[in-house]
This record gives C-alpha cells, sequence and structure tokens, in this order.
C-alpha cells in the first residue's frame, strides 16, 4: 500500500469534510450513502463493522446538532474517514475482490484508533440517551 498517495488522498477528504460538516443535509445524505454502502459489503467490512457503525452514528448526531461535545478536528478526522469509505477513487479500489476495503479499512481504524476517548465519551452519551427514552 502507497502510505504517501494515502495520506496525501486523506488529506484531500479532510478538506471536503470540513466543508461538508457546514451542511447538515449534504452531511446526512453521505451518511446515508455510506451505511448503504456499508451494509452492501458487511462481509468484507466485518473487522471494523462496530467501529464503523459507531462512526456514521456519530457524524449523524453531529450533522443534526444532537451532539456537539467532540473537537473540530476530530470530527473531521472522523467524517474524511467516512468520505474516503465512501469515495470509488481512493487508493485501492473498493471492486477489487479481497482487497478492495484494505485501504478503507486501514483508514477507518486509523482514525478510530485517533479519536478513541472522544468516541468512548460518545458512546456514554448514547446510552444515556437510550437510558432516558427508555424511562
Amino acid at each position: 500500500m502507497n502510505f504517501n498517495k494515502l495520506t496525501s488522498t486523506f488529506n484531500t477528504f479532510s478538506k471536503i469534510a470540513s466543508t461538508l460538516l457546514k451542511d447538515k443535509n449534504k452531511t446526512l445524505n453521505k451518511v446515508q450513502a455510506g451505511f448503504k454502502k456499508a451494509t452492501e459489503n458487511q462481509g468484507a467490512l466485518a473487522n471494523v463493522w462496530d467501529q464503523l457503525q459507531l462512526l456514521f452514528s456519530l457524524v449523524k448526531d453531529y450533522a443534526n446538532g444532537d451532539y456537539k461535545s467532540i473537537p473540530k478536528s476530530s470530527i473531521v478526522a472522523v467524517a474524511a474517514a467516512l468520505l474516503y469509505f465512501i469515495s470509488p477513487l481512493d487508493v485501492i479500489p473498493d471492486f477489487l475482490v479481497g482487497l478492495g476495503f484494505v485501504d478503507d479499512a486501514f483508514i477507518l481504524s486509523l482514525v478510530y484508533k485517533q479519536v478513541v476517548k472522544e468516541l468512548d465519551k460518545y458512546q456514554l452519551w448514547k446510552d444515556g440517551q437510550k437510558r432516558i427514552i427508555h424511562i
């Protein structure tokens, strides 16, 4: 895997994500498209499935204004990772069976590790929301 190209491509998606997050509807449309792609390829994404679901949920709650307790740099990184995942124009094309999601999984895992403390806080908040709804 060409890490220089991967880094350059991810930096491009970070710039796009920063702009995208300012538009709720576009962000939610990207989340929906990404979730659809993830669901269609769930088997190939088994190793990162739970992480992916949490990342999609975070961006959705952020875009809806329900959860804003995350640094801007962290939410941009998460959104960039999801945009990278959605894009067919990444380092290893998704249509390559057995290899297509290697770069996507790498980026998702890397971002997940970078923002894991923020994701833990988000998960606690999310769990609290479920308790409030069930009362």
